[in-house]
């Protein structure tokens, strides 16, 4: 079994899923947690959403708690009191997922660290979830809002609507340990952020991406990128996404690297690599490597240099041609920084 989890989710008008809050997913449960679950549920076998009402949970909390499993016996107890649709999520195996509860829940795990970017199978849920008004009283389905929003007036309210999206962003579900994040709106349920991580006013973080940490996010990670340890992303800089052009290159950086202040990356870096302030490395841009004694020793396209440690990429400001060098001053980052997120 892959994952379990209770939720608590909202639903349009029609009854379909629209998202689900997991309050404590179980990354491979115990079978005995599963057990008690099906027992109390009639579960099926396989993967599976199942709606439940707030009398089951009180079930559930019993036959939890008599399995020995505490946390999730006093989260269903507490579902007793809901006034939200709750569901009962399983995923056995990591297929496709098949429901928007499934999908949720693999966002959760994503958020939660409990998997890694690239680590869950995520295929084909852009076509499940719906576009959405995420308002100040919730989820609301886009073809419903102006119902709502009608509603709200007369009754002498303002219904107001922060953004329309199929995602949410990510603090509204989960708050990881030990980061910062400056504006919440630019991380999107899904990330993935180490700790240790900053993330400060104009940096971005996309679903299925993120961080190992400690690291300074002041740019764009995008859909499948992954920075590792001890990188700085700088000021408007970017990382093209796996989903950018249709490419199947995973974009990502290794360890103690810095993209400089509009910059950005379109090939996969290795450990202490530098790429020079206002510098986008494309994978077909062509890379003239310097040998030391400042010649050229050959060119290349940037991708034959994906993965390699200890590279400087930089534009020759006189000839305009963009060069590669060792990186021999490896770029350290302010660890008081990043000590006391």
């Amino acid at each position: 079994m892959l994952s379990f989890a209770l939720g608590i989710g909202t639903q349009n008008t029609q009854g379909e899923w629209l998202e689900v809050y997991y309050p404590a997913p179980q990354f491979e449960p115990s079978a005995k947690l599963i057990e008690a679950a099906r027992r109390v549920l009639t579960l099926p076998e396989g993967n599976q959403a199942v709606s439940f009402l707030p009398e089951d949970a009180g079930k559930l909390g019993d036959a939890f708690s008599e399995a020995g499993f505490t946390e999730q016996a006093e989260l269903a107890e507490a579902l007793t009191q809901s006034q939200r649709p709750l569901v009962a999520t399983l995923i056995d195996t990591d297929d496709a997922p098949a429901s928007v509860p499934e999908v949720y829940l693999k966002l959760h795990l994503l958020s939660h660290r409990l998997v890694k970017p690239h680590g869950i199978n995520l295929t084909g849920m852009f076509g499940l979830l719906k576009n959405i008004a995420w308002s100040s009283e919730g989820a609301i389905d886009i073809d419903e809002l102006s119902v709502r929003q009608l509603k709200a007036r007369l009754e002498g309210r303002t219904l107001s609507v922060d953004c329309v999206d199929k995602f949410p962003k990510m603090t509204d579900y989960v708050v990881p340990k030990g980061v910062r994040i400056a504006d919440t709106a630019r991380v999107r349920l899904g990330a993935h952020l180490g700790e240790g991580t900053t993330v400060m006013h104009e940096g971005f973080c996309n679903f299925n991406a993120g961080t190992e940490g400690p690291g300074m996010v002041e740019g764009r990670i995008s859909a499948g990128v992954m920075l590792k340890k001890g990188t700085d992303l700088g000021g408007g800089a970017s990382t093209m996404g796996t989903l950018s052009g249709g490419g199947n290159i995973v974009i990502g950086t290794g360890e103690n690297c810095l993209i400089g202040a509009n910059a950005g990356i379109g090939i996969p870096l290795g450990d202490r690599c530098t790429v020079e302030a206002g510098l986008y490395i494309t994978a077909g841009a062509k890379v003239a490597v310097l040998d030391e004694n400042g010649e050229v020793a050959e060119t290349v396209a940037a991708r034959q240099l994906a993965g390699q440690s200890d590279l400087l990429f930089l534009r020759n400001s006189t000839t305009g041609r963009l060069e590669c060098r060792t990186n021999k001053s490896a770029i350290a980052l302010n660890d008081a920084l990043h000590a006391h997120n």
